[in-house]
Parts: C-alpha cells; sequence; structure tokens
C-alpha cells in the first residue's frame, strides 16, 4: 500500500465557471465574457493549495457525466495526484459572474446530486483503503448523504493513527467533533453552534476554543475571524494572526487556500505560530485573485514577510 503525506477528500466537489459581464439588467440579455473552468470543491481547492506551494497530496474525489469529466481534466492538468471515484449522476456546476460597471461579484452555488447506497459504501471503502500522515475532509456533503458521513470516515482513519484535519459546518461538524479529530477550522459563529452558546464576542473565542479541545473536540482549534484573520488554539499554544491588507477581488477558495497552507505546513513540520501565519496569508493572498483562482505563491511569500 502506497503511503501520502497528505490526502485529501472532496465528496461534492464543483465545476467552477467564472466570467465577466457589463452590468446586471432584469429581464435583459447580459452578453458575458468567455467562461474560465477551474476544479472546485473544498479538498480539491486544499490540493491545488498545497500545489502552488511546491507540496504533493493525493486528491480524491467524486466524478459524474461530462461535467466531472472536465474536473477530471482539470486536476490532472494541475498535476495532482488522484483518484476519481466514479458516480451516476453529474458532478455539480458553481457560477462566478463579476459586474464590471460595479465591480461587484456575484455567485451562484447548486446543490450536489445523491448518491446510490452502493456509491456511498463504494466511496468510504476507497478512503478507508488509502495510508496517509493527514486525512483533509474538506467542504459540503451531496444532498441525502447523513450527517455521520464525514463521521465514519474519520472514525476508520483514527482507528489507523490517521491526523484528521475537518473544514466543514452544520450536523456534520458537530458529528465529527463527537468523534475528535487533529484540527477544525470553524468561524467564530460555528464554533458558538458547536458550544450551544447563541453568540461569542471576540474576546470569549479562545476560551472557548480551549472548552472544546477540553471536551475531545479536536486537538487543534483554528477559528477563521474573516478579515480580521484566525486564531490558532491548540492544549498549551494560541496564536492571533491578523489579515494582512490586500485588495480584495474575490472570496471563493480563500478558506480552503488557508487549509491548504495549514496542512502543508504541518507536513512540512513547521511550528503551530509557521502553521497559522502561513495559512493566514494564503487565504489573504487568494482574495487579491479574481474568480476561483486561489493564490499565486508570490504574494503568499511577499505577505509572510510583510507579517
Amino acid at each position: 500500500m502506497k503511503h501520502y503525506s497528505i490526502v485529501t477528500v472532496t465528496i461534492n466537489p464543483s465545476l467552477d465557471k467564472s466570467t465577466h459581464f457589463p452590468t446586471l439588467i432584469a429581464e435583459q440579455k447580459m452578453r458575458c465574457e468567455a467562461p474560465r473552468y477551474d476544479a472546485g470543491g473544498g479538498g480539491v481547492n486544499v490540493s491545488k493549495a498545497i500545489a502552488r506551494l511546491g507540496g504533493d497530496s493525493h486528491c480524491v474525489f467524486t466524478a459524474g457525466g461530462s461535467t466531472g469529466d472536465k474536473l477530471k481534466e482539470l486536476i490532472q492538468q494541475e498535476g495532482i495526484d488522484n483518484t476519481p471515484i466514479p458516480v451516476q449522476h453529474w458532478t455539480r456546476e458553481n457560477f462566478i459572474a463579476f459586474e464590471n460597471s460595479s465591480q461587484k461579484q456575484y455567485r451562484f452555488g447548486f446543490p450536489g446530486n445523491a448518491f446510490s447506497d452502493e456509491e456511498q459504501q463504494r466511496i468510504i471503502a476507497t478512503i478507508a483503503e488509502l495510508d496517509c500522515d493527514y486525512l483533509v475532509l474538506s467542504g459540503s456533503l451531496n444532498e441525502g448523504l447523513s450527517s455521520d458521513f464525514y463521521q465514519i470516515i474519520a472514525q476508520n482513519a483514527k482507528k489507523k493513527g490517521i491526523k484528521v484535519i475537518v473544514d466543514t459546518s452544520g450536523e456534520a461538524l458537530q458529528k465529527v467533533i463527537d468523534t475528535g479529530v487533529y484540527l477544525i477550522k470553524p468561524n467564530i459563529g460555528e464554533l458558538a453552534k458547536l458550544l450551544g452558546v447563541e453568540r461569542l464576542e471576540l474576546p470569549e473565542v479562545e476560551e472557548a476554543a480551549r472548552q472544546l479541545i477540553a471536551k475531545g473536540g479536536a486537538e487543534i482549534v483554528v477559528v477563521s475571524l474573516g478579515p480580521l484573520g484566525a486564531l490558532l488554539v491548540s492544549k498549551e499554544q494560541s496564536y492571533n494572526v491578523a489579515a494582512p491588507e490586500v485588495e480584495k477581488k474575490s472570496t471563493v477558495g480563500a478558506g480552503d487556500s488557508m487549509v491548504g497552507g495549514m496542512v502543508w505546513a504541518l507536513a512540512q513540520n513547521k511550528s503551530l505560530k509557521e502553521v497559522i501565519h502561513i495559512g493566514v496569508c494564503c487565504g489573504s493572498a487568494a482574495t487579491m485573485n479574481e474568480g476561483t483562482q486561489l493564490f499565486n505563491v508570490e504574494d503568499v511569500m511577499r505577505l509572510l514577510e510583510e507579517i
């Protein structure tokens, strides 16, 4: 069995289509520029981010229909080692449109199609056969999937001593922390829900993360603070890193870029302080590019020097 340093899993990937148009006018046909296509979805973007940093990962994703074929082609073009899991229904699409007149971006996301029971078992079995140091479960789940789908995968991985990193939300995230994983990346609102409180103020975030760690939900909690940056908390350490000031063009893939930067740094045996700095800079650098292009590594290195 081949051993991988990092495996990313994308249950609900997407074929992302982005374009520009002059101005939004109801009931009128709007002429768009030629579209750009990108492979998208949480784990796919994480693998793309790792590749841009010069790292390697094995990307596992579902793929069906013509959109799935295009998705496989795009991931292959990125030079990313991968295992596509065939499914019957077409891979979903997302549409991102940039209005030139207002400089505003519009994002349209579509749900993923349901999987058959056989397909669900094939996905779980395929992932369970892989051997790695870090397993990244990132992104949404398809309609009809049980909220414990990630939890089942995480349980199987933990039995093999794999460090599981999860970036999702809602009931799926709650189920995962019931099992306990290596790292999670909630925002403040999601962290509040995990602890059963209505809301958290900024000064309360670190203590809330420590409560989650004390309960065994995760060894490391990275709380995304949006434009304010992020807070990394472990049992013995905490680091609050402000986001560098950049000209934002798109927030698509910023969170995935952050996760990609962090897991790459972890695999490189960087300190937790370096891990969060690299993660924040990757996320910020991703916002500097339009559509779904993620970041340029030159921007990441420049931002690291600045902070």
